[in-house]
């Protein structure tokens, strides 16, 4: 498997060290140099974290011929990438952060405006020609508009992973997955980010994927992780897996460089964004010197659980939630089902579904409700006590238990912002029926990701086997 990554590669330089004075002869804080790393930036750096992980990588870019330009070729070499340049006229860009106790003071850009690189040689092509997958990560400088790779971009069959500038070109026709972040989608797509954040990058991902006629658009959200536009009605919203507080520098480049790799290994674009906001989130986590070498950096910490606050049962009690949060100007976040046998499946779900707003509320199929669902076995445990587990949770805010077949009476009164469902719509699939319900208030309907392996019925059947 090979993966070509095209784009600007720039020179990164971190110069840290300790300030204890500020200059004599300037307001300005004086920086004591104690020490300096140099990487690849850019499509260098998405190469090098594709090379870490153990894959065959190749990089098209543009490289001028001077100093910086050598030690970016030595660079990538070292780490294993073949590299094939495209002439460079005027310097080799450099972004040069200075920081202290981990907080950058200042970052100081070199190599002048872009220059649009020369003449691609045939060897640049042709692996383009053989790839696996190709990812293009644009920076704004020239590579992603150079005329013969767009020609060849256009003719690959493999799958093209886009990260945009909003600087850059649009992608060519038909890529399988464009990245842009919250504010590259929202300029890009002249979205006025009207409403919730979650519905402006759900507009502004569906408005870019029609207008660039791409397989998908994931909107990547940082801590708030992505919302994945496709063909179908429903976006699916990937929550990142921890919380940290570390380097979020080239975190991008990371999300993209896994979701091509995944894409590479025959994924489909819901699971390879998956793992691309599992690698990103393990980068910030982990600090770039711990992911690319020399030392470790950021915070691995879990999420932190909200305290519980007491138990919230029944119809009246999730409505005066639901208005609390609403008066205060919250965003209520609602999800269903039986949860009849409470396991880490649902437990993955209920807090992604969290995440997403300021309070949960649980729609309880009752009792009777599941047995006209599941059958007269079902269900193992009784409402009260399923209710009961369910408040206990610290990411469940109300439980209210209906009786219909489906939860749209109760949405209807409760009128989330919010709908949250799990996983078998994420590939595009018929459109869930309490959608065009959540329409009639201008509320969501998302879906977050199934924990493979684990269901209710599932686990029935292993306790009547004997297997774990």
């Amino acid at each position: 498997m090979r993966l070509v990554i095209v784009g600007d590669t720039l020179l990164d330089r971190d110069v840290d060290g300790s300030v204890r004075r500020v200059a004599p002869d300037a307001p300005a804080p004086v920086l004591e140099e104690e020490h300096v790393a140099e990487r690849p930036g850019g499509a260098g750096l998405a190469a090098l974290l594709a090379a870490a992980a153990g894959y065959e990588v190749s990089l098209v870019t543009a490289l001028a011929a001077d100093e910086p330009g050598a030690r970016l070729t030595r660079l990538l070499t070292a780490a294993g990438i073949d590299v094939y340049p495209l002439p460079l006229p005027g310097a080799t860009p450099e972004k040069i952060r200075l920081r202290a106790a981990g907080q950058v003071l200042l970052r100081l850009d070199r190599g002048g405006e872009p220059q649009p690189p020369g003449e691609a040689p045939q060897a640049a092509l042709d692996v383009l020609r053989d790839a696996t997958a190709i990812l293009v990560s644009d920076y704004g400088r020239g590579v992603a508009r150079h005329p013969a790779l767009r020609t060849a971009l256009e003719r690959t069959k493999a799958p093209v992973v886009w990260d945009p500038h909003p600087n850059g070109p649009a992608p060519v026709p038909n890529v399988r997955l464009v990245t842009p972040n919250e504010g590259e989608a929202k300029r890009l797509s002249g979205d006025a980010g009207n409403g919730s954040a979650l519905a402006a990058a759900q507009r502004a991902g569906q408005a870019l994927r029609q207008r660039w006629r791409a397989g998908a658009v994931v909107v990547t959200r940082g801590a708030q992780g992505a919302v994945l536009c496709h063909s179908g009605p429903t976006p699916l919203v990937v929550p990142t897996p921890r919380a940290s507080t570390g380097d979020t520098c080239g975190a991008g480049d990371s999300f993209a460089a896994a979701a091509a790799i995944a894409l590479a290994n025959g994924a489909l674009v819901s699971e390879a964004v998956q793992q691309a906001v599992e690698a990103a989130s393990a980068y910030v986590a982990a600090g770039p010197r711990a992911v690319l070498g020399g030392g470790t950096g950021g915070d691995a910490a879990e999420p932190r659980p909200e305290s519980p606050g007491p138990e919230l049962i029944g119809a009246e009690a999730a409505g005066d939630l639901a208005a609390r949060v609403r008066a205060a100007g919250g965003t209520v976040v609602a999800t269903g089902g039986c949860f009849d046998l409470l396991h880490t499946g649902h437990l993955a779900t209920l807090r992604a579904a969290r995440s997403l707003g300021d309070c949960l509320i649980v729609c309880l199929n009752s009792d009777d409700s599941v047995r006209r669902l599941k059958g007269p076995e079902r269900p193992l445990n009784a409402e009260t006590d399923r209710a009961r587990l369910l408040a206990a949770l610290d990411c469940v805010d109300a439980v209210v238990v209906f009786d219909e077949p489906t939860p749209e009476p109760v949405l209807a009164w409760l009128r989330p912002d919010v709908w949250v469902k799990g996983g078998d719509y994420a590939d595009g699939g018929p459109e869930m029926p309490e959608a065009e319900l959540m329409k009639r208030w201008g509320g969501q309907t998302v879906i977050v990701p199934y924990l493979d392996g684990r269901s209710t019925t599932k686990t029935i059947e292993a306790a009547k086997t004997g297997r774990q």
